[in-house]
């Protein structure tokens, strides 16, 4: 009995080995998976069709089986065609064979073909877990209904299993794990034959390939839209005289000049500040009198063209004298000059109500009056400058 244990041990190491080989070598050429937040398992699209292969040693559990055989080995293969995630139906073909015992004086083996179906009840192979390991193990129970041909006999059987399935790959396509199956024939009742049943315990490794799931896809997440909002428009800034600077900065917004020269021509005599009118020339009168000496005109030319080109303006005339003489006189002599630089201006073509001429006598002195030069430089014009806008479109 030891030796045949042992031969029949061997051979079904061999089967084992052999069949565990065949469905798990192509593992070694698995699709890579993708990565990365994936969608829950879900099973593969299509026939749900898988097929086990489960070898195991077959021991008779009643007499007189027990006693006239020895430990063999049996072998089911079971189509499922799954009808829903938890249930499996499908056909089934086993052979089972037990080898005479070396004890018994008239050695006889018993083996057994057995066809039928059945149905199988499984935790579903997309149950949550990781993608494989111990977390989607699948335990199972399964029943069959078979027609078994032994010994030219046609018998009777059924059988049931249970058993525990761990994935192999993160597809879940290969499952391997431990079952035990109860496998019955029915003797039925003939006349000078033992008709007690023959019962038989497997225990062995179930192979199961399939249709495993859905290739993984990682997720891939969507920005909600967020609402544009336009930038400002901002409104370029006034240039009247379209010539690069802008009114804000331009001394003369009206007539066209050089951003060097703040916005104005470049005048010779005159340059034109936010506040006045500057002079580079002096302009001067006949001793003791307001009569304009002849080289003042050209100064004053240029100030009736500067008005001209910037009719915004109005220009405020100052008038001052030195301190020759007493101050009534001086005064008079101060408004009386202004009054002549005005009336000029007039005759070149300035409106009178842009100009305003002012008396200063000998009281703002730019130089000390103790000297002949200083009271020269006294007996001056000023422009002070005011900025007041008149109606647009004016030209005078």
């Amino acid at each position: 009995m030891i030796k045949a244990n042992t031969r029949f041990a061997s051979t079904l190491r061999g089967v084992v080995i052999g069949t565990t080989l065949l469905f798990v070598a192509p593992l070694a050429h698995a699709e890579p998976e993708v990565e990365g937040n994936a969608s829950p398992p879900r099973l593969a699209p299509g026939l749900k069709l898988s097929l086990s292969v489960e070898p195991g040693i077959a021991v008779a559990l009643a007499e007189p089986q027990s006693q006239r055989t020895d430990a063999g080995m049996g072998q089911t293969i079971k189509l499922l065609f799954g009808v829903t995630r938890y249930l499996g139906v499908g056909p089934t073909a086993a052979f089972t064979t037990l080898p005479a015992a070396s004890s018994t004086p008239m050695p006889t083996s018993g083996t057994a073909w057995a066809f039928g179906g059945g149905a199988r009840l499984m935790r579903p192979h997309d149950a949550a877990g990781g993608a494989a390991g111990l977390y989607a193990m699948s335990p199972w129970i399964d029943a069959d209904l078979l027609y078994v041909r032994t010994g030219g006999l046609d018998r009777l059987g059924f059988a049931t299993a249970v058993g525990l399935s761990v994935p192999l790959d993160d597809r879940r396509r290969f499952w391997l794990g431990p079952y035990a199956r109860y496998f019955q024939i029915v003797q039925g009742e003939r006349a000078g034959f033992d008709n007690r049943d023959a019962r038989i315990m497997e225990l062995g490794l179930s192979l199961e390939v399939g249709f495993g799931l859905e290739r993984t896809r990682a997720r891939v997440a969507i920005a909600e839209p967020t609402a544009v909002v336009p930038a400002p428009v901002q409104e370029p800034a006034l240039d009247r005289d379209q010539d690069g600077v802008s009114d804000a900065a331009d001394n003369c917004p009206d007539v066209a000049g050089s951003v060097s020269n703040s916005g104005c021509p470049a005048y010779d005599k005159v340059v034109i500040l936010p506040d006045k009118l500057e002079l580079k020339e002096k302009i001067a009168f006949a001793w003791d009198s307001a009569s304009l000496d002849e080289t003042s005109r050209p100064v004053l030319d240029q100030v009736a063209q500067a008005l001209k080109d910037n009719p915004s303006v109005r220009v405020q005339v100052d008038g001052h004298a030195s301190s020759d003489g007493n101050d009534a006189y001086n005064q008079t002599l101060s408004e009386d000059r202004a009054s002549a630089v005005l009336d000029y201006l007039v005759v070149r073509g300035i409106a009178k109500d842009r100009l305003v001429s002012k008396g200063f006598g000998s009281s703002v002195p730019t130089e000390t009056n103790r000297t002949a030069a200083g009271r020269v430089m006294n007996r001056r014009v000023e422009f002070a400058v005011a900025f007041i806008i008149l109606k647009e479109g004016s030209t005078q």
